[in-house]
């Protein structure tokens, strides 16, 4: 139930993101301008990463969640006072330090000159004070996710993308083109991250009746949630490193990459934020009270959330490298525009290349959630930095020369760095697998499932290519349409005859073929 509503919150997000990106497309393509937002949303991000959502889940809920499930609530309070006071100071001055520096962060895209140097030069000091708003969302969010009302925490960024959709269609509006378009999209922008605060703190309010903010390093239980951040931080420092050498190599490339590799990425989180990020955060609060209870306890939940996880996101890949075109049709639900179809058949094939990766990461955000909840940041923060070396080194290798094939009119050097990331994850999976197997020994990673999935993913394929195939031009979102639902409902029917559908879902079609039953035991 816990991850339905991460997943319902997550999805209503997602939707608009595409909304989102269907109107940044129609008014800004995938030229100059493209480019520079991508850089321009990358380079700040390193302050959400290092001290956002996923630093805090590790190293704060862990805690918090133990000493309310010991019944300490005052505790807990005084912890979480502390926790928001120390992350708006860093925050704060992290973001202080970006504004001032913007001329000199901009030569991280070291491929930018002239007229897309000079963009994110003017967009940088908006989009600095928008994510640390958003590190201090990401504490609400901590303290939800720990009192279990996860609905409202995941569905808060889905007003970050509606007051960016308002801004830029409604400066569109007045006449506003070009580079003044976009600037007041990162208005939009920083507006859209206070609207995700507020939203979130009337809920949270119930539970923060004894939570006074303070720079507390001295209060019980802070030092626990510091010395876990501090590798947390290492880790997430990991992804800060793989993001701004993405900048740093895609900027390189021919004008285009950067844009092209936005709009794959967006796609392709998608089904990782929607499956694997709502069961790992879902399980993360219960896997650190199952720690109580013991070792088996952690490893059954562990072994349930990976088995969740593959059974939505091999599907997802098999969908995003068969049916590319269809996908990107998402991004042409405007008509007309910047955004044609060369740049949609370069998105899609980024995108397959991307897809490859899929079911890896989203089973490490479960195996990293489930060494936070053991209380080790250590051991995922280390393989990180695995990861990033060997995305770096084989999308350095292969990006210059896919650059010389072309799809769409662009040049594909972005297919190489998504190649990249791709091995980058599998050595990810690898490496966690074996440690988490050390740690709780009997781990099967759904072994026994995995087949299963992967010849239900195939057949759904095949039924999904045959309109596909066979139909005549149509609208994108037309096409698209008569071939994924076809592919997800097959998939959804063969798994369920072969008795691997998650239990709410077998249930669900039951009752539509007029069965009963409650459904057997099952993920």
């Amino acid at each position: 139930m816990a991850a339905s509503r991460v997943a319902a919150g997550i999805f209503i997000s997602r939707v608009l993101g595409l909304v989102r990106e269907s109107v940044f497309a129609h008014y800004f393509g995938n030229g100059a301008l493209a480019d520079a937002w991508r850089a321009g949303l990358r380079i700040p991000n390193v302050v959400q990463n290092l001290l956002g959502e996923g630093s805090l889940s590790a190293s704060f809920i862990p805690v918090y969640a133990r000493l309310l499930e010991e019944g300490r609530e005052r505790e807990a309070a005084r912890v979480a006072g502390a926790v928001l006071g120390l992350l708006a100071v860093a925050a704060g001055a992290i973001a202080a330090a970006g504004v001032w520096g913007a001329p000199l962060l901009t030569r991280i895209a070291i491929g930018f000159t002239g007229e897309r140097a000079d963009i994110l030069v003017s967009l940088l000091p908006i989009l600095f004070p928008m994510t640390a708003v958003l590190v201090v969302s990401a504490w609400a969010l901590g303290i939800l996710n720990s009192h279990r009302r996860f609905f409202v925490s995941y569905v808060a960024p889905a007003l970050w993308n509606v007051a960016i959709i308002t801004a830029v269609v409604g400066a569109a509006s007045r006449g506003l083109m070009g580079v003044d378009l976009l600037l007041a999209m990162a208005w939009g922008a920083l507006a859209g991250g206070a609207l995700q605060l507020l939203f979130q703190l009337p809920f949270a309010a119930r539970h923060l009746r004894h939570v006074v903010p303070s720079l507390g390093r001295r209060v019980a239980h802070v030092g626990e949630v510091v010395r876990n951040f501090v590798p947390i931080v290492a880790a997430r420092g990991a992804v800060n490193l793989s993001a701004l050498l993405d900048v740093a190599l895609a900027s390189l490339l021919a004008q285009g990459a950067l844009g092209i590799m936005g709009y794959a990425h967006t796609l392709y989180v998608l089904p990782i934020s929607v499956f694997g990020l709502s069961i790992a955060a879902a399980e993360l609060p219960e896997l650190s009270r199952d720690t109580v209870a013991g070792q088996e306890a952690v490893r059954g939940r562990a072994d349930a959330a990976v088995r969740k996880v593959l059974f939505w996101l091999i599907p997802s890949a098999a969908g995003y490298i068969v049916f590319g075109d269809e996908v990107t049709a998402f991004l042409r639900i405007l008509p007309s525009g910047e955004f044609g179809a060369g740049d949609a058949t370069a998105v899609g094939l980024v995108l397959g290349v991307f897809a490859l990766g899929l079911p890896a990461s989203g089973t490490s955000r479960v195996l990293s959630s489930t060494f936070f909840a053991l209380g080790d940041t250590r051991t995922p923060a280390r393989i990180a930095y695995a990861r990033i070396a060997v995305s770096a080194v084989i999308g350095f290798a292969l990006m210059y020369p896919l650059d010389r094939l072309t799809a769409g009119g662009f040049g594909m050097g972005a297919a190489g760095l998504a190649a990249g990331a791709t091995a980058g994850a599998w050595l990810e999976l690898r490496l966690l697998a074996g440690k988490a197997r050390d740690r709780l020994p009997g781990l099967t990673f759904g072994r026994r499932r995995l087949g299963r999935y992967l010849l239900a993913a195939a057949v759904a394929s095949l039924v999904g290519l045959v309109p596909a195939l066979l139909l005549p031009p149509v609208h994108p979102l037309l096409s698209a349409a008569a071939t994924l639902l076809p592919f997800g409902v097959t998939y959804l029917a063969v798994t369920e005859a072969m008795g691997v559908s998650p239990v709410r879902l077998r249930t669900l079609l039951r009752r539509v073929r007029g069965g009963g039953g409650a459904g057997d035991a099952g993920d």
